[in-house]
Formats: structure tokens, C-alpha cells, sequence
């Protein structure tokens, strides 16, 4: 995998001069790299496209078949709907298989850990925004299009390069990277009334049906998905043999379910099936599953001692495992996700609760044979008391210790026997030579056990042993976006300030103005900076009869670009002109709409197409959506607008330099 990406810019830098310095080349891995997951992927993207090519078919077939009225007809596009919808099952089949190639993004090191479930990236088609940032550019900011040749490349290059993302550092920061400049293309480009005319087309990660939106909305939570699925690629693909790399996974697991959580609480009405709350509910609590059995490996690693306690507590962790794989498995069967979700991952799921749920009954069985101290630990170790003497009497007879320890190898067996079971219905789990020798070691570890408690004269039926208390030393957190961490210059920062230039403001055409200084003075009262406003003019004085007004911004000064100068710079000039007077570039903004359009760039998530519109009876009455696929919703809130990392200018601009009389 090759990663060409770096960091463009440390901050927002005002470059006075707004000459264009185009960034280091990005690239994201070459999906023509011979390895394993950008083969994976490239089969991925040739698959959804064949995908969305039956899907065409079908609907112009199904058209045919409700329009027309001769039988002869309607028999053929039956029979042809009836090949297409076997294709359509078979491609299906073919994703679900190379969605749940799990052992692709595994590890390479020699250490046997059990798999973990990755996600694969969603993928998109290419989108051309040449031709609608130049109209754009020349219809709303009234400029030479052909100067911003360069800025649109650059987008698009980076668009490009986000396809294809590496499974590191440096493919989330391209992600992140190009999430963050979808803030500035949104302000710059896409007005409260209308979009650029322009559509996002995603696949869905898991079954490849295609998605069409022409929201930024859209494209911003696809890329968003992304980030979290790429973060369960580098978790999955950990050495867990060592606590460092545990850790690494850990951070890896909880980052995802953050991405994803965020996903779910800002974004609605999603257009493809991984993005639901339903899907994402259960991708949230995949991670966190995911994180507890990584917990589960690193105290089995740090407990190296033999002590009771310490098996008690290794047994707890696992009964904790086992519950939040349960509890997975039960969202994974719910009715909006029963059907979508694979049948791999849920058979994996299972088999990891009843695998952590027998081990949780052989550390306990182990602390119970071996050990003869820790009342106090072991009154907390079940969930109700087991059957027969209480436990204090237990603990000082050894046969009794025997007894309990032997009921709960006999209920591990039963769980090791029961995870292979379902691990045997599985074709793609069956070939997991990993999960296989697992499975197998841990039965006949459990069986070893057994055999050798069990003996000749023990005509005792076992008793049965309560399930195990489940604790841990560790709760997943789930940790939000941080988008910050990758801060960006706006490509299109050449327009202007986003506090006048921006999509949802109006103004006139430039007006040139020739100032002379007067007895008075010039006869103006300046204000703010980048860019800077006429926050007066004196009544007869030569601004007002240069033609001047109170509220024009000044753009260039004797054909210098002032849009982003600094108050100070400004007066300066004016000060400096000659006697021939200076020449001022000036606008005047008509509208502005304050109602603010945020992106959701902080943890605090800001919310964008807050209000839908409403559409009368019952629909009017709808709850607030949040971050929608739609864009025909209204708008609400103003003010500041803020990012973490950046905070951008008041609608009016930055009013904190006091004003300036001259």
C-alpha cells in the first residue's frame, strides 16, 4: 500500500498576496497494488458496479411490464425479470462473500487470536464538478472562472485519492482531510435554495445496491462511514499478542464506534441500509463487543499468575464478553437487520458468545480445583448461589470445591460443543483455519480438564452450575471524531472570506471609486478587517461624493486584492495615496442569509438541515431531523459558526478592531 498523503496545512494561513501554491501530490493506495485487500477492494467496486447495472435493468424492465398491455409482451419481461432478479441474488452472494473475507484485513503475525470483524469501505462513483464550480464561480462571485482551474483540480484530486484510502494513519487523515474541506465547498457552493445540479453516488458497504443523492449531506456521511470502517481495518489487523498492540486495537474499536455513533445521531433519513439507525445501532455495539473481548485478552496476558482471584476475575471477563456478543446477536436479529446483515458475521457473533461464555465456566472451574482461598471472591462470582452446601462449606472441603468446579467444565463443554456447532454451519467461518485451531484448543483444554477431575467412583449426577457474574476491569468508551486533527487551508479561499463570499450571500457588482483627500480628509469611518466594511461616510464629504455608501466592503485597493487584509494594512494605504487620490474596489451586500448552515465538524455535533419543511397533516408535525439526505429542508439558527480547530468570522465580519475615521 502506498500512502502519498500528508497534512497540507497547519492552520488557516492568510496568504495577502493569494497567489495559488499548489499542495504535494495525494494519492491514496494504488488500487492496483498486488496485495490482498486492494484486490479485495477492486473486486468490491467491479462487483457493485454489475450490481447497479441489473438494478437498471429491472426497473426498466418492471416499467415495461406495468405499462404495457400485450400479453406476448408482458411474458417476456416476466421471464426477463425472473434472469435478472438470479443475477441480481447471485452478485449479492458473491459481496456478502467478499464482505465477510475477514481473514483479509487479519493480522500477519504467527499469533493465534481469535478474528475480528472488519467492514469494508463503501465505494463511490467518480464525480466531475469542473463544469459546476465554473458556472458557480462565474454566475454567483462574478469571476473568471478559468483562474480556479488549479483550485477544482486539487478538489477533485483529492476526491480521487479518497476512493482509495490506505489502512493507516495517513488514509484516515486523507479521509478526514477531505471531510473537512466539504465545509468549505458547502459554504462556498451549495445556497439554502439549491444545489449545483451535481449527484453522489455510493454503494452500499454490504450489499452493493447503489445510492443516488444530490446532497453534500450525503457525500459527507458516506465519507464519515468510511472513517469508521476504516478504523476497523487497522483494529483488526493488530498484532494482539503483546499489550501494545492490544491497546492499538482497543483505540482502533472505539474510534469506529465513535464515527459510527456519530453517524447515527446527526445524520437521517439515509438512503442506503448501512447508514440507518437500525444498522448503525448495531455496528456501535459490534465495536464495543469487539473493544470488551481485546480487554478480555490483555488481562488473560497481564494475569500470568494462577492465583484465585486472578482466575475469578479472568473468568468474569469473559462472562462479560459473552453478554455483549449476546446482546449484538439480538440487535443483529431484529427485523430491519435480520435480513441485511451476513450470515458470517452472525454466525461469528454467536460463536464468540458461547465460546467467551465457556471460558468464563473454565476459569471458574480452574480457580475452583486448584485453589483453596478467596470466600470472599468467589460469594461474587456467580449469579445466584449454586445448588447444595453454602458456599463457606465449599471452600474448606475439597470435594465439594470438586463438585462445583466439575458442573461448570460440564456447562463449558457444553458451550465449546455448541460454539463448533455453529461454527461448523458456516461454509466462509469453516474455512478460518484460525477460528478452527481456537475452537478446537480450548474444547480440548476444557475436555483435558474434565477427564481429569472425573473419576471412576463418582456416581454423583453433576449438579448444575450457575452462570458466572459477568465484570469487568475496563468499559469501551466510545470516542467521537475528532476532526481537528487534520486541519485544512479552504481550497477556494481565493473567492474571499467566507463571512461576505460565501453561497448564501448576495451582493452587486464591483464599483470603482477614486478617492482625493480633501481639507477634511477622505471622509470615511472603516471598520473590521478581511475583508474590510465602510462603516460610515461623512454627509457632503468626498467618500460620500466619490459615491461611497456606509456598508460597502473594499475588495482591492489600486487594483491590489484586499479581500483578506487586515485593518491596519488598509488605513495604511489609504494613508499612503498620492495626490492623485487612490482608486477603491467596492461591493455592496444586498442579502445575507443568516440562518446558519453547519457541518458537523466538532463532537459537540452541529446540526445541518435542522427543520424539515412542512408538508401539511401529520407531516408538519414530524420530529426534528438532524444532518438529512434532503436539502429541501429549512434552515435554523445563526450566529457564530464554529470548528473545532477553526473559528470562523461573524456574518459581518470581525468587528473586534474598533473602527477608524479619516
Amino acid at each position: 500500500l502506498t500512502a502519498g498523503y500528508r497534512p497540507r496545512s497547519s492552520g488557516l494561513r492568510i496568504n495577502h498576496n493569494l497567489s495559488y501554491n499548489p499542495p504535494l501530490s495525494l494519492q491514496g493506495c494504488d488500487p492496483c497494488s498486488q496485495t490482498q485487500r486492494s484486490k479485495l477492494q477492486h473486486r468490491r467496486a467491479r462487483i457493485n458496479q454489475q450490481i447497479n447495472k441489473e438494478m437498471r435493468m429491472r426497473a426498466g424492465a418492471e416499467n415495461l411490464f406495468r405499462a404495457t398491455t400485450n400479453n406476448k409482451v408482458k411474458e417476456t419481461v416476466a421471464l426477463e425479470l425472473s434472469f435478472v432478479n438470479s443475477n441480481l441474488q447471485l452478485l449479492k452472494e458473491e459481496l456478502e462473500e467478499l464482505n465477510s473475507s475477514m481473514e483479509v484485513y487479519q493480522t500477519e503475525s504467527e499469533a493465534i487470536n481469535v478474528p475480528m470483524i472488519p467492514l469494508g469501505l463503501k465505494e463511490t462513483k467518480e464525480v466531475d464538478l469542473t463544469v459546476p464550480l465554473k458556472e458557480y464561480i462565474c454566475e454567483h462571485y462574478r469571476e473568471d472562472s478559468s483562474l480556479f482551474e488549479k483550485e477544482i483540480k486539487e478538489f477533485m484530486e483529492l476526491r480521487q485519492a479518497m476512493r482509495t484510502p490506505s489502512r493507516n494513519e495517513a488514509g484516515l487523515e486523507l479521509l478526514v482531510e477531505y471531510y473537512n474541506q466539504l465545509y468549505y465547498l458547502d459554504q462556498r457552493f451549495f445556497p439554502p435554495h439549491r444545489t449545483l445540479g451535481v449527484h453522489f453516488h455510493w454503494y452500499d458497504s454490504l450489499t452493493g445496491v447503489p445510492s443516488c443523492q444530490r446532497a453534500l449531506a450525503f457525500e459527507k456521511g458516506s465519507v464519515l462511514f468510511n472513517v469508521g470502517a476504516l478504523y476497523t481495518q487497522i483494529g483488526a489487523r493488530q498484532d494482539r499478542s503483546a499489550a501494545a498492540g492490544i491497546d492499538r486495537a482497543i483505540n482502533a474499536f472505539q474510534r469506529a464506534a465513535g464515527a459510527f455513533n456519530f453517524l447515527k445521531e446527526n445524520f437521517s433519513n439515509a438512503p442506503s441500509l448501512d447508514m440507518s439507525g437500525p444498522s448503525l445501532c448495531m455496528l456501535v455495539r459490534l465495536m464495543i463487543a469487539q473493544v470488551q473481548e481485546c480487554v478480555f485478552e490483555r488481562v488473560t496476558l497481564t494475569t500470568q499468575d494462577t492465583h484465585f482471584t486472578s482466575q475469578l476475575q479472568v473468568a468474569q471477563e469473559a462472562a462479560r464478553v459473552s453478554d455483549v456478543y449476546s446482546l449484538v446477536l439480538q440487535t443483529m436479529s431484529q427485523p430491519l437487520v435480520k435480513d441485511y446483515v451476513p450470515f458470517s458475521w452472525a454466525s461469528m457473533v454467536q460463536v464468540k458468545a458461547e465460546h467467551f461464555r465457556a471460558l468464563s465456566h473454565y476459569y471458574a472451574a480452574v480457580a475452583l480445583c486448584d485453589r483453596t482461598q478467596g470466600e470472599k471472591a468467589l460469594l461474587q462470582l456467580h449469579v445466584s448461589n449454586p445448588a447444595g452446601p453454602p458456599l463457606s462449606q465449599v471452600l474448606r472441603d475439597p470435594e465439594e470445591r470438586r463438585k462445583l468446579g466439575k458442573a461448570h467444565l460440564r456447562r463449558a463443554l457444553i458451550r465449546h460443543e455448541e460454539a463448533m456447532r455453529v461454527h461448523g454451519l458456516c461454509k466462509i467461518l469453516r474455512k478460518m483455519d484460525i477460528l478452527q485451531e481456537v475452537l478446537s484448543f480450548v474444547h480440548k483444554r476444557s475436555l483435558d480438564k474434565y477427564s481429569e477431575m472425573d473419576r471412576e467412583d463418582d456416581f454423583d449426577e453433576t449438579a448444575e452450575a450457575p452462570e458466572i457474574h459477568s465484570q469487568t476491569q475496563q468499559k469501551p468508551d466510545i470516542i467521537p471524531p475528532n476532526f481537528s486533527t487534520v486541519q485544512v487551508t479552504d481550497i477556494f479561499r481565493r473567492l474571499g472570506p467566507l463571512s461576505v463570499f460565501c453561497a448564501r450571500a448576495r451582493w452587486g457588482p464591483v464599483r470603482l471609486v477614486c478617492l482625493q483627500r480633501g481639507e477634511g480628509g477622505l471622509g470615511l469611518t472603516l471598520r473590521g478587517d478581511s475583508p474590510v466594511l465602510v462603516a460610515g461616510v461623512v454627509p457632503g464629504g468626498c467618500a460620500e461624493e466619490a459615491g461611497l455608501r456606509e456598508g460597502d466592503y473594499i475588495v482591492a485597493v489600486d487594483g491590489e486584492n484586499c479581500k483578506w487584509a487586515k485593518h491596519g494594512e488598509v488605513v495604511h494605504s489609504l494613508k499612503s495615496c498620492s495626490d492623485r487620490g487612490v482608486e477603491l474596489s467596492v461591493i455592496t451586500l444586498h442579502t445575507h442569509d443568516t440562518q446558519r448552515r453547519s457541518v458537523m465538524l466538532s463532537p459537540r455535533g452541529d446540526k445541518e438541515n435542522a427543520c424539515q419543511r412542512p408538508m401539511g397533516g401529520a407531516k408538519a408535525q414530524s420530529s426534528v431531523s438532524l444532518l438529512n439526505w434532503n436539502r429541501k429542508k429549512n434552515r435554523e439558527g445563526g450566529g457564530v459558526t464554529k470548528r473545532l480547530g477553526s473559528t470562523f468570522s461573524l456574518p459581518f465580519g470581525n468587528l473586534g478592531d474598533g473602527e477608524s475615521m479619516y
